[in-house]
């Protein structure tokens, strides 16, 4: 791995070579060094959506969201466990492996490309939770008209995937550097996390909001995303605007931080 990651930046091969170890290597190390290993990408979720649902459901009358209410959850909480997970680490994308990023020669946006990557590949090992609670579901609902319909929006995940991953190179490129000059950044960070679950079409819908929340909901980037999320299963969530939101926010979050990162790299490299 040091041979790769430390020559000469070379082609984007040696780049995605590169890339590629990195994302195992963060991967073997979280579960290499734990007991349950690979079930932690399981039952993370897993226990986030049963506390939801048994909030939701069975303490509160609720009435957001679809039926089946624990599909619709666990469709957008999976993702979230994504998103969250990646701008909680690239707060600590430089500071981690110092290092490592003043003496390699590779572009050092390998750093935060590789959180998203190895992030997004626990997103792929939890999807096994939502294809066990559509078997629950299609099992124990049948009788009561509650069952789950998976139809061609299954199509559009791709998509969600490449928006969600093109939005969160983007906050990394604008977050790794910024939080390496102003350490203050990093609490913040998981402050502003806190806050935007609940304002987050993850345990409602966007038009279950009143008014001009709902307005401003929509211009959520990851309401459009999250959408794309649910269509398999909630064709009736198909919100244009929405989606055009997303493409074009995440599109300019990404310009942003490319600009970030190539203007503050030096600062940064001083800082460390």
């Amino acid at each position: 791995m040091s041979r790769a990651v430390t020559g000469a930046p070379g082609s984007p091969r040696r780049y995605l070579h590169s890339l590629w170890l990195l994302s195992a290597r963060d991967l073997k190390v979280r579960y290499s060094t734990s007991f349950l290993g690979y079930l932690w990408s399981v039952l993370d979720p897993l226990v986030m959506s049963a506390i939801y649902w048994f909030v939701f459901t069975q303490v509160f009358n609720r009435d957001v969201g679809e039926e089946p209410y624990i599909i619709f959850l666990i469709s957008a909480l999976l993702p979230w466990v994504w998103f969250n997970a990646s701008v909680s680490d690239f707060t600590r994308a430089f500071k981690k492996d110092a290092r490592l990023v003043r003496s390699t020669a590779i572009p050092r946006s390998i750093w935060v490309n590789r959180i998203v990557l190895s992030k997004g590949m626990e997103y792929l090992f939890s999807i096994p939770v939502l294809v066990l609670f559509i078997v629950v579901n299609l099992l124990v609902e049948k009788d009561q008209g509650q069952v789950v319909q998976i139809g061609w929006g299954v199509l559009w995940m791709p998509l969600a995937i490449l928006l969600q991953t093109i939005l969160l190179v983007g906050i990394g490129l604008l977050i790794a550097p910024l939080c390496v000059l102003y350490t203050d950044l990093e609490r913040t960070t998981a402050l502003v996390l806190r806050a935007m679950f609940y304002a987050t079409p993850i345990i409602y819908n966007v038009t279950d909001l009143p008014g001009i929340a709902q307005t401003l909901g929509t211009f959520n980037p990851l309401a459009g995303i999250f959408m794309l999320y649910r269509m398999p299963f909630f064709p009736d969530q198909w919100n244009p605007l929405a989606l055009i939101v997303s493409v074009l926010m995440s599109v300019f979050i990404l310009a942003l931080g490319t600009w970030v990162f190539r203007t503050l790299e030096r600062p940064v490299l001083k800082e460390l």
